[in-house]
């Protein structure tokens, strides 16, 4: 056989799986939410990295704007962890951990605007405080998110 005749269609080529087989389109697209996510987020809870801050406190909008931005965070992830179990049945655990995370979603969300929704120490009518107790709620949220994302993890059996 010389190099310029092709294989005969018996022979077995093996070829080993490239880096970007798992990289589809809804995962690049779920990677471009979070990270506008992440930006609206920062925007939110930072914007004196930006030089936009005008307040010393932390106000409503800005509450707003990190919650939406959180929510942005969470979709992205959430679509591209789900992406990546295409083509296999999801288990248990990565049904309870997407559960978790929109769970964790509304907790930072009702911990967040507490003073909005009338159970915090300031209510409506006065300046909305983003005080520690509402950080902490905002937090624990998170971490009920990042542990939801965790659980979503497809791990590959050998």
């Amino acid at each position: 056989m010389t190099n310029n005749q092709p294989l005969p269609a018996s022979t077995p080529v093996k070829t080993s799986p490239r880096l970007d087989d798992s990289i589809t389109p809804r995962t690049r697209v779920s990677i471009g939410v979070t990270l506008v996510g992440l930006f609206v987020y920062t925007v939110g809870a930072k914007p004196e990295f930006f030089g936009w801050d005008r307040s010393p406190v932390v106000g409503f909008v800005q509450i707003i704007v990190f919650l939406i931005g959180l929510g942005f965070i969470c979709l992205g992830g959430y679509t591209g962890l789900h992406a990546l179990w295409w083509g296999r049945e999801r288990t248990i655990t990565s049904d309870i951990g997407s559960r978790l995370v929109s769970t964790g979603y509304v907790f930072s969300i009702f911990a967040g605007m507490a003073d909005i929704f009338g159970m915090g120490s300031h209510s409506f009518p006065q300046v909305p405080y983003f005080g520690p107790w509402q950080a902490t709620g905002v937090l624990i949220g998170q971490g009920i998110i990042a542990l939801g994302f965790m659980m979503m993890i497809p791990f590959r059996q050998k």
